[in-house]
């Protein structure tokens, strides 16, 4: 157990090394923090008892609500997101306008815009929106991805796309791009991209739609943005 919880900091550069456990030896070249989180959140948070005598609610139901602590980690990971690229974007700024500096630039864009969309561009904590936007957002707030036509049939083709070029077809076919993350990242964003063609093909299947459990996936991707950024932005 000690072994495996030394590669669980996605924010430190990546050393591969083996992990022993009791079962044999695993040789990842990728992080294994999404698979410990799933396990966790699945596998115990999904149990614990007392939610309902404490926050009203079960505590898996808690994190995964809107408002909820892994929305705000989204927040949190998104503008850290936006912090380090934009220190990037700084640093290289003598070296001119070139792919490399556009691409930062794109991703300190990307990470500001959601960032801003998870709590509503202030709205949840000044109470302060736009009349106009709340009468067509699925939430009644002020947020662009929850717009009836944007929610109902681009967001979740958004998600499944952009992760499957951020967790793999980016560092394949453009790895002198470091906007991009490292093959290390992979599973912060295929798992999200898993879960959301999951979801939608339960759609079109016999049986009900899955549990729709975005925000415990969604943090996987906030994160992965974050700690890439991070460690380009600090590497030494």
């Amino acid at each position: 157990m000690i072994s495996i919880l030394k590669h669980l900091n996605p924010f430190t550069p990546f050393k591969p090394k083996v992990i022993y456990t009791s079962w044999g030896s695993i040789d990842p070249a990728v992080d294994i923090f999404p698979v410990i989180y799933l396990l966790s959140i699945y596998g115990f948070i999904y149990i614990f008892p007392y939610g309902r005598d404490i926050v009203g609610m079960s505590w898996f139901d808690w994190f995964r609500s809107e408002d909820g602590p892994l929305e705000w980690i989204q927040f949190i990971g998104y503008f850290i997101g936006f912090i380090c690229s934009s220190i990037i974007l700084f640093k290289r700024r003598r070296i001119g306008i070139n792919k490399k500096w556009m691409a930062w630039l794109i991703l300190a864009l990307i990470c500001f815009f959601v960032a801003g969309e998870e709590i509503s561009w202030g709205e949840r904590i000044t109470g302060i929106g736009l009349d106009s936007i709340r009468a067509i957002n699925s939430q009644g707030e002020t947020s662009i991805h929850n717009i009836h036509f944007f929610h109902h049939y681009l967001l979740d083709p958004s998600f499944e796309i952009s992760c499957l070029f951020l967790g793999w077809i980016g560092w394949r076919a453009w790895p002198s791009i470091d906007a991009f993350p490292e093959k290390r990242y992979s599973l912060y964003f295929l798992f999200v991209a898993l879960f959301y063609f999951y979801f939608d093909i339960s759609q079109a299947s016999t049986i009900s739609q899955i549990r729709n459990d975005q925000e415990i996936f969604e943090v996987l991707m906030s994160l992965g943005i974050a700690s890439h950024c991070w460690n380009k932005a600090f590497q030494k």
